[in-house]
């Protein structure tokens, strides 16, 4: 059976990878063993004051951005946005989240930890997502993170190793290395193909599907190239 493989590079704090979540789930509960998505950060708000002040500075600064996110989340009903997000709460950046991140997801290289627990990254990353946007909680946070994270269980000490110890830093390097080298534009962004293949954005479901089918009915890079 031929697998499908995406990556999906998203940042934590975007509202659009946010909205995206439930399409990727569909995708995998569809799919299934057919489909093999691989979770990739790439880094849009690394530093989140100055992306504000210089992107929003003509545009209202913090309160422009919570409403343009606020109107966007509108759109979606599967989700929910709270009201004083980037007001009261302002992350300094999303890469101290993506780095505990890759810790928790070197865990599933562990096979007693994997077979214990397959699903363990995802449910961290989204409950962080949901801690800030709908909580509006400070994920950049050491300990927002650890109690995060250890409400569904997560062994913290051993997360606590792997990014004392480096691992943790260097996977969190090779996802931002990447995405610079594959040129990933922005949050989120599927890469199928080998590279062939780049959605990025507000992408729908059948789009997604429609990537997905294509490549199983044409299995082998050779039929990607006429030339």
């Amino acid at each position: 059976m031929s697998i499908v493989e995406i990556k999906y590079f998203s940042d934590i704090l975007c509202v659009w990878a946010y909205i995206s979540q439930v399409r990727i789930d569909a995708i995998k509960e569809k799919y299934g063993e057919q489909v093999h998505v691989e979770h990739r950060f790439c880094s849009v708000f690394g530093d989140t004051v100055n992306k504000i002040n210089t992107a929003w500075k003509d545009k209202g600064g913090y309160a422009g951005f919570n409403a343009h996110l606020r109107q966007a989340a509108g759109k979606f009903p599967h989700i929910e946005v709270h009201p004083d997000i980037w007001l009261s709460t302002r992350p300094a950046t999303s890469m101290s989240a993506h780095l505990f991140l890759k810790a928790v997801q070197l865990g599933e290289n562990d096979p007693a930890t994997a077979k214990r627990r397959p699903d363990t990254f995802d449910q961290v990353m989204w409950a962080l997502r949901r801690a800030f946007f709908k909580e509006c909680r400070d994920i950049s946070r050491w300990d927002v993170q650890r109690q995060t994270a250890a409400a569904l269980g997560v062994d913290i000490g051993a997360v606590e190793e792997r990014i004392r110890g480096g691992t943790a830093y260097a996977a969190l390097a090779a996802d931002y290395q990447d995405a610079e080298r594959m040129r990933i534009e922005g949050s989120p962004s599927l890469v199928l193909n080998e590279g062939r293949q780049k959605l990025y954005g507000n992408v729908g479901f059948r789009l997604i599907e429609a990537n997905v089918q294509g490549l199983m009915q044409t299995p082998g890079t050779d039929d990607a190239s006429w030339c």
